[in-house]
């Protein structure tokens, strides 16, 4: 199976350079967050694939008007193709806005979905990373302690993320925690399972 991965910017290639065929054996597209209403349809109508995205900390408009043709799996476990895809977005919380969220919080966000991961998760979608692993040092950018819940009891082959964007020069693309490959979206990646 092969994942279009996406966050945080509106990636020229796909947008100025795009070329159908070069997307061709995409199965499935899953946005990490902060991306506008707008470029989640247009990337679901050109590749013709199920978008499912989970919120970004910039994602207030979207929470609004959500993104036609897409789908929101916050809090929510997403089966595909035999896959299980759990979804948690936001970040930690640093100015009080509506999709930052203390550790606790997203511990408890967690603990309050646990009956929907008991079949166990393929995937995790978050827009935070997890701390310590692709995060950053800044308030904003620091990752979620409580993820490692998930990691240690799921042990999901893939978690992908975003918030962490590339180009800030202080992390790298792929991790790799215990048997689950971190990969950071930022921009797109295209991902083999």
């Amino acid at each position: 199976m092969k994942i279009l991965a996406i966050s945080d910017i509106e990636s020229r290639y796909l947008v100025d350079y795009f070329d159908p065929s070069r997307f061709k054996d995409i199965d499935l597209i899953l946005s990490a967050g902060d991306l506008k209403a707008h470029y989640l349809s247009y990337i679901v109508t050109m590749i013709n694939k199920p978008l499912l995205y989970v919120h970004g900390n910039h994602d207030r408009t979207l929470l609004r008007e959500p993104a036609e043709g897409c789908e929101c799996i916050d809090d929510k476990v997403y089966e595909f193709n035999g896959l299980r895809i759990a979804g948690l977005g936001g970040c930690m919380t640093y100015n009080g806005g509506p999709l930052q969220f203390t550790d606790l919080e997203m511990s408890r966000r967690i603990s309050k979905n646990k009956f929907k991961y008991r079949k166990g998760i393929d995937i995790l979608l978050t827009h935070a990373p997890v701390f310590g692993i692709g995060d950053g040092k800044d308030q904003a950018h620091t990752g979620y302690k409580s993820f490692f819940k998930l990691l240690d009891k799921y042990a999901p082959a893939v978690m992908i993320h975003g918030h962490q964007h590339l180009n800030y020069g202080i992390c790298e693309r792929e991790h790799q925690y215990n048997e689950t490959r971190i990969i950071n979206a930022f921009d797109y990646k295209i991902i083999e399972l």
